[in-house]
């Protein structure tokens, strides 16, 4: 597992960060890990994106549609 060594913190975010893992009944490490966690979660693509990217890769398919197939399906 890499190490991380953070240099010159501001000394107001260095107590905010230190008021907060107290709260969280958390080390100063645990409580600066889960934060940078929540940062890459925030980083990733909305689901609208998602989306998006998975309906640009299906264009121009023909996917059939399901509803009629299901009905034919059904009368079978």
């Amino acid at each position: 597992m890499a190490a991380l060594t953070i240099r010159n913190v501001p000394d107001p975010l260095y107590r905010a960060l230190v008021s907060l893992a107290r709260r969280n009944r958390r080390s100063l490490q645990q409580q600066a890990l889960i934060l940078l966690e929540h940062a890459r979660l925030l980083d990733r693509s909305s689901p609208l994106e998602r989306a998006a990217a998975i309906r640009g890769r299906l264009a121009g398919r023909d996917l059939g549609d399901t509803v009629a197939e299901l009905r034919k399906e059904r009368r079978r």
